[in-house]
């Protein structure tokens, strides 16, 4: 952890863009230099895996733990990259503003990504054989000096380049990509219910649906090229103006993904591959009944066996993709809430503990790991024990600190420590606006208004909870950009435990600009 940083949290989907849904486009460099001119260092996004319009687009259920998601890949570089025409671009349909159209925006994307692939295959794939094959043909000719001059060699280049992609990636993508076109072939049935022999992953079974299914296999992995290139040409560029990139990582991965069907040993399932408990949480801030999530279980005895490999591999592939990671529900990492499937509620589940030695592992592999440790919730002295063991930075919300019992409140103010990030909210959170004119209670402004010394309006609280998080000890501040911008309730991220309506919220044009204030309160308080 730095000394005395703050930074934005703004997930990509949420940036401008005439395409429907935030990307790796022109935007999100726009934003990098808004951050950079504010002073501010960190950018934090939400997981960046495919999502599912069947569990509402969450980040945090996704396909797979290493895949990138399509969505957030840009029309615009793809167009400057010459896999894309200026009529491809130009002839799309109108899209919502400040909102996603999740369907509209899947069915025009995957459009765009089958003509980029097809021009891909054409003349990168197949020119670049073509060069090679006529280069050492025509050794001894002027021949070398005119393919060149027509390109070849750059189409050479870039097949390299997705060539070394292919092999530095071939432990999760084989997997993906063939996982991906089986799912489109069953017209996305579950793989569960596929024929037999692929559900358990025959030999003679895979070996034919990877001839059947060739091009399309081949077209996904293409697709994971294209997101891994424009997400490291981001993430390079932010680096290059002293912004560091805070990612998040979901510590579940979805039931329907390729890790299951790959890996299902792993994970607790019957002899039919069906799960036999699902993850969750008890009840607590966010629900009365708790959160039934339905994620699959790990077996940790058998992922202990061979050292975690699966986890470690996990953490590396996202630390080459951040600059910092947060670790969603990080406590279940040392015990989780196990409910048996069959359960209505989350209320019948038990806690069940993680090997002792997970995270002695995991340091070993990782000494100096990046960690921010989400321990929101109902947190138990083992986890407490674990974060300070390994000295991780845990999270502060100031939207939790104005209930009862302020004096002792581990979210106010007075009771933060250096060691830790410092939020105003979530993106599980209503915002500060929202909160304070929809949810808090006139008990909880009053308690607010006495800490503050006097009475704010809801135009005014966005900010005096900005102020109060750039002032705390708390090493790094995270604000929402929803906060920074001042906006209500309809630009809340999330609302746990609904599917429905949910990581819709974006920004309009207008509204990507950065306050004045950041930048002054930056360097008031020493975290520029």
């Amino acid at each position: 952890m730095r000394t005395r940083g703050c930074g934005v949290l703004l997930h990509i989907t949420s940036l401008p863009s005439p395409f429907g849904i935030g990307d790796l486009g022109d935007s999100a460099y726009c934003f990098a230099d808004l951050l950079a001119e504010s002073r501010q260092s960190f950018w934090q996004v939400l997981p960046l895996g495919p999502t599912d319009p069947i569990y509402g687009n969450t980040p945090y259920d996704s396909r797979s733990a290493f895949a990138g998601n399509p969505l957030l890949i840009s029309p615009q570089m793809l167009f400057r990259d010459g896999l894309l025409t200026k009529e491809d671009l130009d002839g799309h349909q109108s899209f919502p503003d400040g909102r996603i159209d999740y369907p509209a925006v899947a069915m025009y994307k995957e459009n765009l990504l089958e003509k980029a692939y097809a021009f891909f295959k054409a003349e990168i794939i197949e020119g670049a054989k073509r060069f090679n094959k006529n280069y050492e043909d025509n050794k001894n000719s002027d021949f070398r000096d005119e393919a060149e001059a027509a390109g070849g060699s750059e189409r050479l280049k870039s097949r390299c380049f997705y060539d070394r992609f292919i092999e530095d990636n071939a432990f999760w993508l084989d997997d993906f990509a063939l996982f991906s076109a089986a799912k489109s072939h069953f017209h996305g049935h579950i793989w569960s219910r596929w024929p037999e022999e692929l559900r358990d992953r025959h030999h003679d079974a895979l070996m034919k649906m990877k001839s059947d299914l060739s091009d399309e296999i081949e077209k996904q992995k293409f697709v994971q090229y294209a997101f891994f290139r424009q997400w490291s040409l981001l993430k390079s560029y932010c680096n290059s103006r002293g912004i560091s990139i805070i990612g998040d990582m979901p510590i579940y991965v979805n039931y329907d993904s390729s890790d299951v069907w790959t890996m299902p040993e792993i994970f607790k399932l019957d002899e039919d591959k069906r799960p036999l408990a699902v993850a969750g949480v008890p009840p607590d801030y966010f629900s009365e009944s708790g959160q039934l999530w339905g994620n699959p279980i790990y077996r940790w005895d058998l992922l202990r066996e061979d050292g975690y490999a699966w986890w470690l591999r996990r953490i590396g592939h996202n630390l080459q993709l951040f600059d910092m990671l947060r670790i969603d529900h990080f406590r279940g990492l040392v015990a989780y809430w196990e409910v048996q499937v069959g359960k209505k509620t989350a209320v019948d589940g038990e806690w069940v503990k993680v090997p002792d030695d997970f995270f002695n592992a995991l340091f070993r592999h990782f000494p100096s790991m990046p960690m921010i440790a989400e321990d929101l919730g109902f947190i138990t002295p083992d986890v407490r024990e674990v974060l300070n063991r390994f000295d991780l930075p845990g999270m502060k919300l100031l939207l939790f600190a104005f209930g009862e019992g302020m004096q002792a409140n581990p979210y106010a103010p007075h009771n933060h420590v250096k060691n830790c990030v410092v939020y105003t909210g979530t993106h599980d959170n209503n915002t500060i606006r929202g909160w304070f004119e929809k949810e808090s209670t006139i008990y909880d402004r009053q308690r607010l208004f006495c800490y503050l010394g006097r009475e704010v309006s809801s135009e005014q609280i966005s900010w005096e909870l900005v102020r109060m998080a750039m002032m705390s000890v708390a090493d790094v501040a995270i604000l929402p950009m929803q906060d920074i911008l001042g906006l209500g309730e309809e630009a809340r991220m999330n609302r746990p435990g609904q599917i429905e309506g949910n990581y819709q919220w974006r920004m309009l044009p207008e509204q990507m600009k950065m306050d004045q204030r950041l930048k002054e309160l930056t360097e008031i308080y020493g975290r520029a």
